[in-house]
């Protein structure tokens, strides 16, 4: 009788969640009692409500206050060393961040591996600063030196606003970590029998009123890739990529991704690349 109620319990939340990431013409029907009809909705009436609304709230777009705190930071000399992080490397050279998160996730030769904004930025605040890398991705979002690593990346990201997305896979390890990516977006598993690509790999989906993108074409991958990080309204948190990967894993019931783990590096490394020839519209602005 247990394991009946169970395997119920587990069918109907599989239900819920195909529902949740589904095309209108998918969505499940209700019979009701006739009424009245009511004037049909222009096709994407949802949609352009949202975007209405973000642009209301654009002038005020709070990762402007975390972009000023990150900036703050970037020339505060701190940590056990008590220094600065303005001679920090992100691929354009020792202290330069114009244009830096257009081209990354990149190879770094100094670390031997393919690192995205965040890792990098820990890589500095270990080597530079002092800081204790395993500390800082034991932490939690939003709260302690994870906190201070995210108002760095606004204040990064911003500094790429209106280039172009222009990510490299010439080095093996970037190539590498790009075919990673795919792999894992296209991975199903967990409880529910999830990908990436349950809700990201077809045009036309979308989840409750907003759009999802395709991330396998460039246009949906420059939308998704471009528009992130970005202040987060429902939350009232500016999110990094890291901390949008892991609320991902979450949704599909996955456990929670190590932070600046290879697979999270893996999945940007994918999802940039793809983007390519987009534009770098973060710090964005999310329901």
């Amino acid at each position: 009788m247990r394991q009946h109620w169970i395997y119920g319990a587990v069918i109907a939340a599989s239900a819920v969640l195909l529902q949740a990431c589904t095309t209108p013409a998918e969505a499940p029907k209700k019979a009701a009692a006739p009424v009245p009809a009511a004037p049909a909705a222009p096709a994407g009436a949802p949609t352009a409500e949202i975007e209405k609304y973000r642009a209301m709230i654009a002038d005020g777009n709070p990762s402007d206050l975390y972009e000023m705190a990150g900036e703050e930071l970037w020339k505060k000399k701190m940590g056990p060393k008590n220094v600065s992080l303005e001679k920090c490397d992100l691929g354009m050279g020792p202290g330069v961040i114009k244009g830096a998160y257009a081209v990354l996730p990149k190879y770094f030769k100094d670390t031997n591996k393919v690192q995205d904004l965040e890792s990098r930025i820990v890589t500095c605040m270990e080597r530079l600063q002092g800081f204790d890398s395993k500390e800082i991705i034991k932490g939690t979002f939003g709260r302690g030196q994870r906190k201070d690593v995210e108002a760095i990346v606004a204040y990064v990201v911003a500094n790429s606003k209106g280039m172009t997305i222009n990510v490299s896979t010439k080095h093996p390890k970037e190539k590498e970590m790009y075919e990673l990516g795919k792999k894992a977006f296209f991975f199903q598993g967990g409880p529910m029998d999830f990908s990436c690509a349950s809700c990201h790999a077809e045009d036309g989906k979308r989840i409750r009123l907003q759009d999802l993108p395709n991330i396998t074409t460039q246009k949906g991958a420059a939308l998704g890739w471009g528009y992130w990080p970005a202040y987060s309204v429902s939350s009232g948190q500016f999110w990094t990529m890291q901390q949008r990967l892991n609320d991902c894993y979450r949704q599909q019931r996955f456990p929670f991704p190590i932070y600046g783990s290879d697979v999270t590096i893996a999945l940007s490394m994918y999802m940039a690349k793809t983007a390519n020839g987009g534009t770098v519209e973060t710090p964005g602005l999310k329901r």
